[in-house]
């Protein structure tokens, strides 16, 4: 078992790894360093004591010895009310295709529902580019229970052993991920931006903002399987094969690649739902084809009516920086960014964003961006297709004018 070893026979009870340690992970009591509660088995105590007599025992990476034995990439599904899948699921299944492809093994998805759902998520996980969807049909599924899911999902893996897992970012997938990967005894890393895989030893370089969105860090789990990584919505595009249309026989045979799994019935959940409400936030940005954002740049809270036609005359729903959320102009919804919702619009109009690496972060799925800003070192041209030099009220504000003028 891991863990922090004194030898009593070497430590002299100076206490400069107490002085050294910053999570009051250690204590000297009768002139004998111990290890308490708070340590997290940094070394810093290891690399302070004078004379040698503290060291880390580590266990053994889980599955270490046979890492080979480990195959394919699993994106967990997360059904809708509807009876369809949540739309980051489908990006997600997209992008596994992708990093399958070199590494020659297959993409399943994994889909855990009510008995009575309706639709036909299976299918579209399928025709999304999935080799085989495992299907769970069970009522114990159907409240999006964090336990029972977790305990469906560790039997799963256990036994057929995914080298990677992936799912989205939403409140449920971030409580469900760390709930397995607990149990499954590996690593986890929320929110990627990045999902890149190595050819060779199938390793997944799984990319995020780290210190407060300032610089990008790649994380990689090297000696644990599976490899986890949870990714927020709007960061890949939908597969377009979904845009496909299916005869019968070709929906019966995608229908031949379910495979219904079960849930063993000693699972029970200790979450009783009594109600569901439905939230009157109004629909979420991340879906729009069309998208304005706003920053600082427009100077005063009195100019958003005019951003607000601008995003009228273009059929497009209007987002923000958080600046402008944290001064109370618009609300947290509209949001863009690492710290907001990550958008893929077809087309993104950004006015006064100077392009915080957090911000562009959420912006990177977007097809073609057009940037207006008065600072021609903004970062934000570097990410946008059409750059506009300029004073963002007077172009957005004769821009406005030539919309009107066309009716």
């Amino acid at each position: 078992m891991s863990g922090l070893v004194i030898d009593a026979e070497r430590c002299i009870g100076c206490k400069r790894c107490v002085r050294a340690c910053g999570s009051a992970g250690i204590e000297v009591r009768d002139r004998l360093a111990r290890p308490t509660a708070g340590c997290v088995l940094c070394g810093a105590c290891v690399d302070a004591c004078p004379v040698g007599a503290i060291s880390i025992v580590r266990d053994e990476p889980s599955g270490g010895h046979d890492l080979e034995s480990y195959r394919d990439i699993w994106v967990v599904a997360q059904p809708c009310p509807d009876g369809g899948v949540e739309r980051v699921s489908l990006e997600l299944v997209g992008r596994a295709r992708e990093l399958a492809a070199p590494r020659g093994c297959r993409v399943v998805a994994v889909l855990g529902e009510g008995s009575g759902a309706g639709g036909d998520a299976a299918l579209v996980l399928v025709r999304a580019g999935a080799d085989e969807v495992l299907r769970c049909r069970d009522d114990r599924l159907a409240a999006l229970d964090t336990e029972v899911h977790a305990r469906w999902l560790v039997g799963l893996v256990e036994e057929r052993r995914p080298e990677t897992v992936l799912m989205g970012a939403t409140a449920f997938g971030r409580e469900l991920a760390p709930a397995v990967a607990v149990r499954l005894r590996t690593g986890l890393t929320a929110d990627c931006t990045v999902l890149e895989i190595d050819r060779a030893t199938g390793q997944l370089q799984q990319t995020r903002p780290a210190f407060g969105g300032n610089l990008m860090a790649t994380i990689v789990c090297p000696g644990h399987r599976p490899q986890m990584a949870t990714v927020r919505p709007g960061i890949f595009p939908v597969p377009e094969t979904l845009d496909d249309a299916l005869s019968p026989l070709e929906a019966e045979a995608l229908r031949a690649r379910v495979s219904e799994v079960g849930l063993a019935p000693d699972v029970a959940g200790r979450v009783r739902v009594l109600e569901r409400e439905s939230s009157a936030a109004g629909a979420s940005i991340a879906d729009a084809d069309v998208l304005v954002v706003v920053g600082r740049g427009i100077g005063s809270k009195k100019n958003l009516p005019l951003m607000r036609r601008l995003a009228e005359l273009l059929g497009a729903e209007l987002g923000c920086t958080r600046p402008l959320v944290e001064a109370g102009w618009l609300e947290y919804r509209h949001q863009v960014g690492q710290t907001g919702v990550s958008v893929s619009p077809r087309l993104l109009v950004s006015v006064g964003v100077s392009g915080a690496i957090q911000h562009l972060a959420g912006i990177g799925g977007a097809q073609a961006v057009i940037a207006i800003n008065e600072d021609p070192d903004a970062p934000i041209f570097g990410a946008s297709d059409c750059c506009v030099v300029g004073d963002c009220i007077e172009v957005v504000g004769e821009l406005v004018r030539l919309l009107e003028e066309r009716g």
